[in-house]
């Protein structure tokens, strides 16, 4: 396993994936067969993680993913995020983030700031922030479409270019903006994501 920063590492410690149910494990197994059969055949692994305005789950399990491949030594993994029409990286993501030990950078201040992720000192960083699916930042073929909100499952029953297709959907934290759960909230639905997608990774063999 490769190192993360310092906090990501003690973050890695404290994760516990017995947690996941059997229900859940099979809501994931067609993301681990998908990454088991790319690594198996040598080729790119193209990951795009789809909600409706690519601000807050998609970003999330986008994150997570990318950095669980490098923590496991999955190459060629690239893993992109998109939405139905495109909005912000929400602040409350990125105060999440950095709390669990992410370092970010605000790389510019507009209505759609872009942020450099880095989840390792000497590592290229993650590039977040909100566009469509269909943004030339993301892959035009060759991939594969997670939902991670029923909406954008429901009203974007096509992807294209995508290989294959399927849900894996959270609850949508934004429901306790404005609240005072509001931050254990967020976290709380980070620490399920980074869980899965753990798991996830840690059933490839490479």
């Amino acid at each position: 396993m490769k190192t993360l920063t310092k906090n990501l590492q003690d973050f890695v410690a404290s994760l516990t994936i017995e947690n996941i149910t059997n229900n859940r494990k099979q809501t994931l197994q067609p993301l681990v067969d998908y990454i088991q059969s790319k690594v198996d055949e040598n080729k790119s692994i193209r990951l795009n993680f789809i909600c409706t305005h690519n601000s807050r789950r998609s970003h999330l399990s986008q994150i997570w993913a990318q950095t669980w491949a490098y923590h496991f030594g999955i190459e060629k993994v690239t893993c992109y995020s998109g939405g139905t029409e495109a909005t912000a990286l929400f602040s409350m993501v990125v105060k999440t983030l950095e709390n669990t030990g992410f370092q970010i950078e605000k790389l510019s201040d507009n209505n759609n700031p872009v942020y450099s992720i880095k989840y390792d000192d000497n590592e290229p960083p993650i590039i977040g922030f909100s566009k469509k699916i269909d943004s030339n930042f993301n892959p035009k073929s060759e991939f594969c479409a997670i939902m991670t909100c029923s909406h954008a499952d429901e009203g974007c029953p096509i992807v294209l270019g995508a290989e294959l297709r399927f849900p894996i959907t959270y609850d949508d934290p934004k429901v306790f903006d404005n609240t005072l759960q509001q931050e254990e909230k967020y976290q709380e639905r980070s620490l399920q994501i980074a869980t899965e997608m753990f798991y996830v990774f840690s059933k490839i063999q490479p």
